[in-house]
């Protein structure tokens, strides 16, 4: 086993990690991306006027949901009583970013939440969209900060 392979027991096999001795913290994690698309899909996205409704707001309930079912779709993470989900999306120039926020006092980091967060956002605002554009590029999907924990402080220093 590598050292840092924590989801890796001495054989190499997957294993959940034991936090029963971990005390529990105020943790926090940041997550990005973004969902690439012409002007024309974007404006009409953010307008609402899509077949489909509002996909804004499609997409940031989506983000809400799937990071409080992320032990579902993640085999290794563990369940989380999350205290805060925050799914920001914003036209930029190339598409839509997205910025997703979760908190919870627990024994184990929300990174994968917002990462998750973020990333079905995204698939939820290509779903909205794809009648009007296939080539949309969900990318840049990154942590940029967390909090909290043994391992403490993290924030990116730029973009992907």
């Amino acid at each position: 086993m590598k050292k840092g392979l924590t989801h890796l027991d001495e054989t190499g096999a997957a294993r959940m990690v034991d936090v029963g001795e971990k005390p529990e913290s105020h943790r926090r994690a940041i997550a990005e991306g973004l969902v690439r698309m012409t002007p024309a899909t974007r404006d009409l996205l953010v307008s609402g006027g899509g077949k489909k409704g509002d996909a804004l707001a499609a997409a940031r309930i989506a983000g809400i949901m799937a990071a409080k079912r992320t032990a579902e779709l993640v085999p290794l993470c563990h369940p989380l009583m999350l205290t805060h989900v925050m799914v920001d999306l914003a036209p930029v120039t190339e598409g839509i970013a997205i910025r997703a926020t979760v908190e919870c006092h627990e024994r184990t980091g929300v990174e994968m939440e917002a990462l998750t967060a973020v990333s079905v956002a995204a698939l939820t605002l290509y779903d909205m969209g794809k009648a009007l554009e296939r080539t949309m590029c969900l990318t840049d999907i990154r942590l940029v900060a967390k909090s909290g924990g043994a391992s403490g402080e993290y924030r990116e220093d730029g973009a992907c």
